[in-house]
């Protein structure tokens, strides 16, 4: 028996069909020749443990003189994770951060009673071609947290935890995972996990967690006797010991999960709350825009222009849960 825990004895043929629950093809929007794939929230999966939001950024190619701005907005009830492949963001919010982020990094804003933020490509990036790759999620927070007091967590790369066997790699993100755990401060079990895996070998996906999916980035990964391209997530049933292989190129994953969040949750644009009147006040906060005496204030620097609220139907309030209903109470 191994003892290496990125090392599995499960032959990923002797998984069961039925230990996948179910796979999600992400939507793709082209924000001016910059992809953006959404997976989560997904129809029949509003959330995988108390991850509610994810979405792959390009890869893209930009020509001197692009970038990307994305001008101040406002959250509430849940904490932003930025992972970058490729690239860099500059990180401005409310708080007074100015924060670079750069790959293999993380920035973790937690939004709590609320935040505002912008991201935007630096005037030095700028400057030449560039390529920005990276995710972006939102976990949501659970209740005895969403009027928190907003912070924002930066950490680079020596500090997570790295991980390495003969052909996989692991770096813990956030949360505990293969017996290391990350510094990144958060409120709930959960795991996030970026893994590489070199062309044939097999790894294991964490165990002993309710929820549990794993988004392949790159290349293709074979399990159950299924080929599963990039591009695609995978939600696993729990209790399931599972491990999958890489294709002949080679796999990018990234892995996540976690306890079941204390109910359902909802969204409305950039909100998420336990509550449809915690959003409702929220959206008028933001409208108002009393940026010295309400909810919100602007970024220092970064104040000179910010995203309005959107009209409906565009941003639709809806509930949030995950898939089984008996895990929700």
């Amino acid at each position: 028996m191994s003892t290496n825990p990125l090392t599995s004895d499960l032959d990923p043929r002797d998984v069961g069909v039925d230990a996948i629950e179910s796979t999600i093809i992400p939507r793709v929007r082209d924000l001016g020749g910059f992809n953006v794939r959404r997976v989560l929230p997904a129809a029949g999966h509003g959330m995988v443990g108390p991850f509610i939001f994810f979405d792959q950024m390009g890869p893209a190619e930009m020509i001197t003189g692009q970038g990307i701005d994305v001008r101040p907005h406002p959250h509430i009830g849940l904490a932003t994770v930025t992972y970058l492949y490729e690239g860099e963001f500059q990180h401005h919010d409310s708080l007074g951060t100015d924060q670079m982020i750069y790959p293999g990094e993380v920035n973790w804003m937690v939004a709590g009673e609320g935040i505002t933020h912008s991201e935007r490509t630096s005037e030095e990036t700028r400057a030449g071609i560039h390529t920005m790759s990276g995710i972006q999620t939102w976990v949501a927070l659970p209740k005895s947290h969403e009027d928190a007091a907003p912070s924002f967590h930066h950490h680079g790369k020596p500090e997570l935890p790295h991980l390495q066997d003969a052909g996989v790699q692991a770096r813990v993100i956030l949360g505990d995972a293969f017996g290391a755990r990350s510094p990144v401060p958060v409120f709930s079990d959960m795991f996030y996990v970026d893994m590489i895996i070199e062309a044939g070998r097999s790894a294991p996906i964490p165990s002993g967690h309710e929820d549990r999916a794993a988004y392949v980035v790159h290349g293709k990964i074979r399990v159950a006797g299924q080929d599963y391209e990039a591009g695609q997530m995978l939600i696993f049933r729990e209790g399931d010991e599972i491990a999958v292989q890489a294709g002949p190129l080679g796999a990018r994953l990234m892995l996540l999960g976690g306890d079941v969040l204390d109910g359902p949750r909802y969204l409305w644009w950039n909100f998420v709350a336990s509550s449809k009147e915690r959003l409702e006040h929220a959206r008028r906060s933001w409208a108002e825009g009393d940026w010295e005496g309400g909810q919100f204030s602007l970024p220092p620097g970064d104040d000179s222009e910010f995203i309005p609220i959107p009209e409906e139907p565009e941003a639709v309030m809806r509930a949030a849960r995950n898939q089984n209903p008996k895990k929700i109470g």
